[in-house]
């Protein structure tokens, strides 16, 4: 049976990130697409202009509409923008207890504009993170939400990708993309266990929505494939390759996206 997978974020309207890119990267897997809107949030690949927030009943409203009549196999959660907005989705998580739950905690954009409130950072780490099935930051999340310092080799990823865990996580993917070097290295943890996983670094400015795209991409994967581990390989694959065809798009002056679709044209 073909899954259906829900992403709860904020919107791109240049399609390479946020709920456009979940949406994407759902149908490249096989997967039937449906979204709930956090914020509107006026973006282009050089950078976020303006963010309206959408208020946390109206997100309630939202979830517990679409919960109350479709099945849903797994759950991708990204821009959540502030404390009230994490708690409804908390609220919402508590009671219709969906089977896979990804957390990319979007706290900035590419561009360097903030997405999370700091003050929210605790409300997402003490919250929501112990409800969560797979958490996805990069370095410079995971040093938010251990308070600490960024790493700045792999030597460290297993000790911290552990903490993370001991905050609540079952699964800590922690992406090592902003380290310098031919690989892109990132390295999965649950259940005491550690393993790097290594891909070809591309090179390319057209990163927009690398980190919404790889979490979609696993959560469209993880009611199809038999663990964790193999959906996460699996999804760092199809990205290496929509990271070297995004060659083929040209959209925007800034950051370009990844294509989606490179498998079919």
């Amino acid at each position: 049976m073909v899954p259906n997978v829900l992403t709860i974020a904020g919107t791109d309207p240049s399609g390479g990130a946020g709920v456009q890119a979940d949406l994407k990267a759902f149908s490249a897997h096989g997967a039937y697409g449906m979204s709930v809107i956090t914020a509107l949030v006026a973006q282009t690949t050089t950078g976020v202009a303006e963010v309206h927030e959408v208020p946390p009943e109206f997100i309630t409203a939202q979830l517990v509409t679409l919960l109350d009549d479709v099945r849903v196999d797994s759950v991708k959660i990204g821009m959540l923008a502030n404390a009230e907005v994490i708690r409804a989705v908390v609220e919402v998580l508590d009671r219709y207890a969906p089977p896979h739950v990804v957390l990319d905690p979007v706290m900035v954009a590419k561009s360097g504009d903030r997405l999370l409130a700091p003050e929210a950072v605790g409300a997402l780490r003490d919250e929501l993170l112990p409800r969560v099935d797979l958490i996805t930051p990069n370095l410079p999340e995971a040093a938010d939400l251990l308070g600490e310092p960024e790493l700045a080799d792999v030597d460290g990823m297993p000790a911290q990708a552990e903490r993370l865990a001991g905050l609540g996580a079952k699964q800590v993917l922690l992406k090592g993309g902003h380290l310098s070097g031919e690989s892109s290295v990132d390295l999965l943890y649950g259940d005491g266990i550690a393993e790097f996983l290594t891909s070809e670094r591309v090179v390319t400015t057209n990163d927009h929505g690398t980190g919404c795209t790889l979490s979609a991409a696993i959560a469209a994967l993880r009611p199809q494939r038999p663990d964790w581990l193999t959906a996460v390989r699996e999804s760092k694959d199809y990205l290496t390759e929509a990271l070297r065809a995004s060659e083929r798009l040209d959209v925007g002056h800034g950051h370009g996206p990844v294509h989606h679709f490179h498998h079919w044209w």
